[in-house]
């Protein structure tokens, strides 16, 4: 019996999985800090002005020291009626998450997703070496995610 179609020994191609898939290919780089010194009410405006939720409180060094989010300002809207209050008396510091939950800029976005499924938070600050280099949303893994779904996942 005669062989139809030989055509030699075929070469083992190994696929490798060459698509983006670490935090830092993922998260936004320019972040708009807040102080611990400022006002809730500039922080309202900002969060207005540029259509963001949150971002992070940083000291005069440029070290991290919080997270402010709009969950926080909903917060001194509340006391401020309840008390009878202006809102500007109060600033970030009284309101800001001061133990905010970081993630290193090399882990996997489904590292970084077990992470959010973990801990109810709707951003995370990206580190690098302890410097603040960018934040991650829950809203970023999934777009990552959708990037990645005609790839096999290993």
């Amino acid at each position: 019996m005669g062989i139809k179609s030989f055509q030699g020994i075929r070469k083992i191609v190994k696929k490798e999985f060459e698509a983006p898939i670490l935090v830092a290919d993922y998260m936004t780089t320019k972040l708009v800090t807040f102080r611990p010194d400022q006002s809730i009410l500039e922080v309202m405006e900002k969060f207005a002005k540029h259509h963001i939720s949150g971002d992070p409180v940083l000291d005069d060094n440029g070290f991290l020291v919080g997270i402010i989010s709009e969950a926080d300002c909903m917060k001194q809207i509340s006391e401020s009626r309840y008390f009878n209050q202006p809102i500007l008396e109060k600033n970030v510091e009284n309101f800001m998450t001061k133990n905010v939950e970081t993630i290193p800029h090399d882990i996997s976005i489904f590292d970084a997703a077990g992470i959010f499924a973990q801990h109810n938070r709707r951003r995370l600050p990206v580190m690098r070496n302890g410097i603040l280099v960018g934040q991650i949303s829950r809203k970023d893994i999934v777009i990552a995610a959708l990037k990645l779904s005609g790839h096999n996942w290993k």
